[in-house]
């Protein structure tokens, strides 16, 4: 399992949350609390957005993420009122940066953790629900990303909810056609550029951790807290949050009977 925090609010360098916190995200990438996996070493990524520009920045390395330099120096010098980091710890998929999150069309900035139950045996079917123009932008392996390119078919852009809940009925329909008997979970971060939708999910009723923190700079989410301490909440399962500012709007996950 993954491990992920993003933030929006006033601008701050990224180094604050990534590495400066007792338990950093970094700090995350050698020893997790709240997974089953305790080392993420299988390479991270950064998306950033600024105002100055439509589309975030990125930054992906296979390293892991305590042993980059490259990574302490850009999260000291880049300032940003919204972004998303996430240390990788794979599934099966290989190690590449076509594989490290977070994962980005146009304005859109997708990250993920958890995994499709078995997605050997329902890959293919849910790639050839893609139309030619999404599938021929799936640069890499992962479910994730192909997690990321359905939600984009499902209309994410108009209607990221209905999107959100669209694309995991569709999933949970092809786990069941091919048999498939372990669970879907996950937990998601989304980003237009304007605000976070994030999703806590799972067809067995034991999703990934997601924690939630306002402060007087602004929201920052999480897979697990940085530091100790009754500030942070953990997110409520089965449900999609669309985050503002610190405005939390919370939203059941409705699965539909089909999407055949």
């Amino acid at each position: 399992m993954c491990r992920w925090l993003a933030y929006q609010g006033v601008p701050i360098y990224l180094d604050e949350l990534v590495y400066e916190p007792e338990h950093s995200l970094v700090h995350q990438s050698l020893e997790a609390r709240k997974a089953v996996t305790r080392v993420n070493a299988d390479g991270f990524g950064l998306g950033w957005y600024t105002d100055e520009r439509e589309t975030p920045g990125q930054f992906h390395e296979v390293l892991p993420a305590w042993s980059d330099d490259n990574l302490r120096s850009l999260t000291h010098h880049i300032k940003s009122h919204r972004f998303m980091a996430h240390v990788r710890s794979s599934t099966g998929t290989q190690v590449s940066r076509s594989n490290c999150h977070p994962f980005i069309d146009d304005q859109w900035m997708f990250l993920h953790n958890g995994q499709i139950g078995q997605f050997e045996k329902v890959k293919w079917e849910l790639e050839k629900h893609l139309p030619e123009e999404l599938y021929i932008k799936r640069n890499g392996t992962t479910d994730s990303e192909l997690i990321f390119l359905l939600m984009i078919k499902n209309g994410l852009r108009d209607d990221p909810i209905a999107a959100i809940n669209i694309t995991i009925s569709e999933i949970e329909d092809v786990i069941a056609d091919k048999g498939v008997t372990e669970p879907f979970r996950a937990s998601m971060c989304i980003s237009d550029g304007q605000s976070f939708w994030v999703v806590r999910y799972s067809s067995d009723g034991h999703p990934p951790t997601v924690f939630t923190k306002c402060c007087e700079r602004g929201m920052v989410l999480a897979s697990e807290p940085l530091e100790s301490g009754r500030a942070w909440h953990i997110m409520q399962e089965q449900t999609i949050i669309h985050v503002q500012a610190c405005e939390l709007t919370t939203y059941p996950i409705t699965l539909l009977k089909s999407c055949a």
